[in-house]
């Protein structure tokens, strides 16, 4: 059965269930050639194959990012894309393969920040944290990318400073964590008490970095 009749579209399911499953299942047999498949139908003409194949990617990608690494390009291509179903899960995906391959996502840097500026919140969100962990990977991309971070982090909305700072964690160490920590603390004067808690919290977890 060709993995792509697995897909929720293809079941004539409209949740997310059958993609779930069928990301385990490739993830967890290491199922190369099945991912591939659904890597070539991130361009099939139906919109609805394109969502169910960028959902099992990203999927397969949280459980074993270096599943989905080879498809780099593919992901940097979907921020390109009119189907904002794919950006958004595209820069999904691109946050996963920044765990296994900074090198990879850091090519793209450009586009990941072009993606961000015009994309919708979930978008944001996402880049964000494939950000974070392409600074993580080495000090060389941290210098490049960790005060882009602290900008974004300055000018947000209030509302999106308490997610975003735990989306930076992981791009945060020793050397940077003053800055990290004087731009959260210059915010907390924007936050409601739930916001300014789970700044607190962030705030204490870079502290012990």
């Amino acid at each position: 059965m060709p993995v792509i009749d697995k897909l929720a579209h293809s079941l004539g399911r409209r949740d997310e269930v059958p993609n779930q499953e069928l990301a385990r299942e490739l993830a967890e047999k290491m199922d190369k050639k099945g991912i591939r498949e659904i890597a070539e139908n991130l361009w099939n003409k139906d919109r609805n194959i394109q969502a169910d194949c960028i959902k099992v990617l990203y999927e397969v990608g949280c459980i074993e990012p270096r599943l989905i690494t080879d498809y780099t390009d593919d992901f940097v291509k979907c921020l390109r894309s009119r189907n904002n179903r794919l950006v958004w899960g595209g820069m999904t995906a691109l946050a996963e393969v920044a765990k296994a391959n900074p090198d990879a996502v850091f090519r793209n840097l450009d586009a990941i920040k072009k993606a961000k500026e015009s994309g919708s919140v979930i978008t944001i969100d996402n880049a964000i944290s494939t950000l974070a962990y392409t600074a993580a990977g080495n000090r060389k991309y941290n210098e490049a990318i960790f005060p882009y971070l602290l900008m974004h982090l300055s000018d947000c909305r209030p509302k999106e400073v308490p997610q975003h700072s735990e989306k930076t964690l992981p791009a945060v160490n020793g050397s940077n964590k003053t800055d990290f920590i004087k731009v959260l603390e210059k915010r907390m004067e924007d936050l409601s008490s739930g916001g300014l808690a789970r700044v607190k919290k962030v705030i204490k977890q870079a502290q012990a970095k």
